[in-house]
């Protein structure tokens, strides 16, 4: 029996599709733990307009290596659905770029003054992360050994590395530029910094289990196609939130955290565990993008219910 095409089931399903596949879900992993890291650092929210942006941002350079034409079939369910929606694909990004261009111009001629008055640190950090996530990429035009993401075991740290400082610095650095504020390096804001850098990084480590097929027929060396599965978990994905976890308590112990907020805070990092062992057994592509990236926004709600207890 065919199913109709109108109906329910479907059309959550192709909604799921472009919401997830179309790498939304990214857009809104960002803000949240923007709104998430800008309360830990005990600084005021910024603007709409911010957080739009960097949901924009987000979703732009996330879909910008799939713009192009699939003549095959793929086994992976997200090319497919990119060779099918390609129109679709092409003109969403030509209207983000429309609008990251258009937020640019605004935001240089609302806040010139701001922005002569930046220092060398500040210009540094706005360049540094933008620089980092183009050369994952290649940009398409730099000679292949500038194209961070080839070098295997360095792919998950890239990623959380940028992912990192969108989140933890961003939102601090620009508040710092609008109100004519140096950025400071506080043990807080650092401390912030590599926990999110890691929790990203393991992230990413867990996708290059789904990706082991293609990575070692690529000769990509990724800790998985290192050593295999069992000691990329055992040995590298279940200690390292671990030691995350233990960084926290010894940095809370110190700060005095009240109960309910250390245990909050930890709720994610025992749920990172869970999806790393999880993975023992194959997964979907879809798993991996609704449970192992959904510990992103996972995070960001628990932390944000930490500091408001």
């Amino acid at each position: 029996m065919t199913v109709p095409s109108n109906s329910p089931s479907l059309s959550f399903t192709k909604l799921s599709e472009v919401f997830f596949y179309g790498n939304y879900f990214y857009g809104i992993c960002a803000v949240s733990q923007a709104i998430e890291n800008t309360m830990k650092q005990g600084f005021p929210l910024n603007g709409l307009g911010y957080y739009f942006i960097t949901f924009a941002a987000t979703l732009f350079y996330y879909n910008y290596p799939y713009v192009r034409k699939y003549s095959n079939e793929s086994t992976d369910a997200r090319t497919n659905w990119y060779r099918r929606n390609y129109s679709f694909v092409r003109w969403n990004q030509f209207c983000l770029f429309i609008i990251l261009v258009s937020s640019l111009i605004v935001f240089v001629s609302l806040h010139h003054a701001a922005i002569r008055r930046m220092n060398t640190i500040q210009w540094f950090l706005v360049f540094l992360f933008p620089v980092v996530a183009a050369m994952y990429y290649g940009l398409n035009f730099f000679s292949a050994k500038y194209n961070l993401r080839k070098i295997g075991w360095l792919k998950p740290f890239i990623i959380g590395f940028t992912w990192a400082g969108m989140v933890a610095v961003y939102p601090i650095l620009f508040y710092n530029i609008l109100h004519f504020e140096p950025y400071v390096f506080t043990a807080n804001g650092c401390l912030l910094f590599v926990k999110d850098l890691m929790f990203i990084s393991v992230l990413g480590m867990m996708f290059d289990i789904k990706d082991y097929a293609g990575d070692s027929k690529n000769k990509l060396n990724t800790f998985v196609v290192k050593i295999g599965l069992r000691k990329t978990i055992f040995y590298i994905l279940l200690p390292l939130p671990l030691l995350g976890l233990l960084t926290f308590l010894s940095y809370a112990t110190v700060n005095h955290f009240h109960f309910w907020k250390m245990v909050l805070i930890m709720i994610p990092f025992f749920l990172l565990l869970v999806a790393a062992h999880s993975l023992r057994k194959r997964r979907t592509l879809l798993y991996y993008l609704v449970v192992i990236d959904g510990l992103m926004v996972v995070k960001a709600v628990f932390g944000i219910l930490a500091m408001l207890v």
